[in-house]
């Protein structure tokens, strides 16, 4: 997806308050803004907006010294959600569709998003995860939730790469994986993360933190950026991606950076996320809030 105009005041306000959190004082943060500023002339609305991302959060590590100033929110997204982990299996194994549950939990995991809303009270949207999914989602034949192809192209496929978003939502990432490895036990899937810390992505200790090592292979993008951007992603984690049957992306971030990029591609990749922002709410067509599973 390319950078809309309206995208623009946000990496402003991504800023201010990334700079606010890493403990940045006024003058700091005014500082952050005015690099920002200088850098907006020369960007192009052909990027993505994850790739303005690194620059936005490269600034307020540069300014205040924090190279992981989401670590503790991460740390307690990890926590929290592990804490319910038994909650969501007893979801899954009492669903007359498992499968579909597992999706439909994954994507409800998606609300723990802290780049979209710049403020982030974790037990306040654990509650609202579990909320979201007791209401039954019923959209297996919406253009906005193609449930029969993401099971068909998934019950063909042999290797599987997973691209995680972020912390504390890799527990409902496993829950999925799980469910995918009960359902077809010869697939081999491989759960990317992170490289290097960004926003509340999810990095290799999350992974291993919420236990996806112990049902997916755990390897690194190679990149800092909040979103799969191939042409700066590492050549081992390219060779990956190229040899996958199927990709499962998590999160807008990555819709964002792969939806264009892949667009004349034949490799099936499927984007799960909660519509969250505006911009991207127009760019796709859909409403505030939906559940997305597109192909």
């Amino acid at each position: 997806m390319r950078t809309y105009l309206d995208c623009i005041p946000c990496f402003f306000k991504q800023a201010l308050e990334a700079a606010r959190f890493a403990g940045a004082g006024k003058k700091t943060q005014k500082r952050i803004l005015n690099e920002l500023a200088g850098v907006m002339p020369s960007l192009s609305l052909a990027s993505s907006p994850p790739e303005m991302g690194k620059i936005i959060y490269g600034l307020v590590r540069k300014f205040t010294s924090n190279k992981d100033p989401f670590k503790e929110v991460k740390d307690k997204s990890n926590r929290l959600a592990l804490g319910i982990y038994d909650k969501l299996k007893k979801k899954v194994s009492g669903s007359h569709n498992r499968l579909l549950t597992a999706v439909e939990l994954a994507i409800a995991g998606n609300i723990i998003d802290y780049g979209v809303k710049n403020t982030l009270d974790v037990n306040k949207e654990i509650k609202k995860i579990l909320e979201k999914e007791h209401k039954t989602i019923k959209k297996e034949s919406s253009r906005f939730f193609n449930y029969p192809k993401f099971k068909r192209v998934l019950r063909k496929a042999g290797t599987i790469l997973y691209l995680a978003d972020n912390a504390g939502e890799t527990v409902f990432d496993r829950v999925l994986i799980e469910e995918i490895k009960n359902s077809y036990r010869d697939k081999q899937i491989i759960y990317a993360v992170k490289e290097k810390p960004i926003i509340n992505d999810a990095l290799a200790k999350d992974a291993y933190q919420c236990g996806i090592n112990k049902v997916a292979k755990v390897v690194s993008t190679g990149l800092d950026i909040p979103g799969t951007v191939l042409s700066l992603c590492s050549r081992k984690f390219l060779k990956i991606y190229k040899d996958a049957d199927m990709v499962i992306s998590k999160g807008q971030g990555n819709f964002e950076a792969l939806s264009e990029e892949i667009a004349a591609s034949k490799k099936p990749v499927f984007f799960l996320f909660m519509a969250k922002c505006p911009v991207v709410v127009r760019h796709v067509k859909c409403k505030l809030g939906d559940v997305i599973l597109l192909c």
